[in-house]
């Protein structure tokens, strides 16, 4: 009988692919769970401990609940969604913050969503075409985590400003993932091109904003 592997999945399996010769080396993969503080301290001391610094944080971490009428929307799935998608950007958040400071050009992208502008849903208006019929979704829980979200980038994107850090929302659209059934209108490189740019600004690049990707590459500022 052959040796058996473990299967690596997730992740692993992508920090294993991008180690692969044709793409720079040096990714390492650190479990952590975002919802709880003592795994976010460890993978804090962690980087510390072999880099010394964090230059990019990316807040990506989200769930999403049903897509259930506000009046039927169980208020317990309002506050698990809460606890991945907006507790668990500010625990991260803090936990490195010391790091980032560490840095020459620290940088924290927020991942958003455009169901997160208020704007967006007063008008029912969709601005980035992802939803076919140009309607607005209706996702509860989601949706107010996704503009709890705006509202914490721009209240560190104020207490970090004088020190060079830049925070920035950005939304990569509509892209294929285990959340959706894997639709979309962007490919996941698409979708990644936004948060690569904010996450890659200049010293006195733009702070405090909310992007979403577009299918040119330009990307798109979107409401609040």
């Amino acid at each position: 009988m052959g040796r058996r592997h473990r299967r690596r999945t997730g992740p692993a399996l992508a920090a294993d692919r991008l180690r692969q010769p044709h793409h720079r080396p040096g990714f390492r993969f650190i479990r952590l769970d975002v919802t709880d503080e003592a795994t976010v301290a460890l993978a804090a001391e962690h980087i510390g401990r072999e880099s010394g610094r964090l230059d990019v944080l990316v807040n990506n971490a989200g769930i999403s609940r049903p897509w259930d009428l506000p009046s039927e929307t169980a208020v317990e799935d309002v506050q698990d969604t809460f606890d991945t998608n907006v507790f668990g950007y500010i625990r991260v958040t803090n936990a490195t913050l010391p790091l980032l400071r560490r840095s020459d050009a620290g940088r924290i992208v927020n991942i958003s969503s455009v169901i997160g502008s208020l704007t967006a849903a007063a008008e029912n208006h969709d601005p980035t075409g992802a939803f076919p019929d140009g309607q607005f979704p209706v996702i509860l829980s989601h949706s107010m985590s996704k503009a709890a979200v705006n509202s914490l980038t721009v209240m560190y994107a104020n207490e970090l400003r004088a020190e060079g850090i830049l925070v920035n929302a950005v939304s990569p659209n509509w892209v294929p993932t285990d959340a959706n059934g894997h639709s979309g209108i962007l490919t996941p490189e698409q979708g990644a091109r936004m948060p690569v740019r904010m996450a890659t600004l200049p010293d006195g690049g733009p702070t405090g904003t909310f992007t979403c990707s577009d299918a040119t590459g330009d990307g798109l500022t979107l409401p609040w």
